[in-house]
């Protein structure tokens, strides 16, 4: 049932977001990226997924803070690809640090990023799912979005968002053939979280080897990081017909963190 399906995955030049793309695209999805970075380095990957998995493979610049942008980027993927069947809203970022010291501006981006994006995205392509009778919406969430930790207030606030948001979606989709689901991940060791450990590190007083085992897994029962290509996998299967009744929920993908 995925073959021939057209996904939008933002935030996927790197880490889970391009873990979940070449996914999808190894299921026979085409394929929008989306996200920041060397230009020549996102081109070889856009030719790598298409190549390896004999798919579609686009990619779009949109700014994620921009709803004119996240709007032009649905309709984009809609006259190349002729519909959108899937969405992933991955894209985010992150900034550590004491609520009294956290810029006003950090806030404001965060939640733009990772919580204003995704309902930019569903609702600029939600419609036309409803109307085909089928669909997919999974918006990663995190760990934090169940459960908080200090220093990261929008981020857990963003997250948190994310899963209501999700909630809501699901229910007004229920009857239509569109699911709407959260994948939880854990730590997983992407650019974003290796960037968190040196201001985690600073935020906390301690070392960054410090951060790795009494922060970071410290939190994990299994004591390892999650791997990029679970993430996919879960995503896959979400888009598959035997998930059909799955909608509505936050799945913890995380060792057991949430578990505690």
């Amino acid at each position: 049932m995925t073959a021939g399906k057209n996904a939008i995955v933002t935030g996927s030049t790197s880490g889970i977001g391009l873990g979940i793309a070449d996914g999808l695209a190894a299921a026979g999805m085409n394929v929008v990226l989306n996200g920041f970075g060397d230009a020549g380095e996102i081109e070889a990957t856009r030719q790598r997924l298409a190549e390896t998995h004999g798919v579609t493979t686009l990619y779009s610049g949109a700014d994620m803070t921009k709803p004119a942008e996240i709007e032009a980027l649905a309709q984009m993927a809609r006259e190349e690809l002729g519909s959108v069947d899937v969405i992933v809203n991955n894209a985010g970022i992150q900034h550590v640090e004491a609520i009294e010291d956290f810029p006003a501006e950090k806030w404001d981006a965060i939640i733009a990023i990772n919580l204003s994006s995704a309902f930019h995205l569903t609702r600029a392509t939600i419609g036309d799912m409803k109307a085909r009778g089928w669909g997919r919406i999974i918006n990663v969430a995190s760990a934090h979005g169940l459960v908080a930790s200090p220093y990261k207030s929008a981020y857990v606030a963003a997250k948190h968002g994310v899963i209501g948001l999700t909630k809501t979606v699901a229910l007004e989709a229920a009857e239509s053939g569109v699911t709407v689901n959260a994948i939880c991940p854990g730590y997983v060791k992407t650019p974003l979280v290796e960037k968190q450990i040196p201001d985690t590190a600073r935020a906390r007083g301690i070392t960054e080897e410090e951060v790795v085992r009494d922060v970071l897994l410290a939190a994990q029962p299994t004591k390892r990081f999650v791997d990029v290509d679970e993430l996919a996998g879960l995503a896959v299967f979400l888009c598959s017909d035997a998930a059909a009744s799955i909608t509505g929920t936050a799945l913890p993908v995380d060792g057991g963190w949430v578990a505690q």
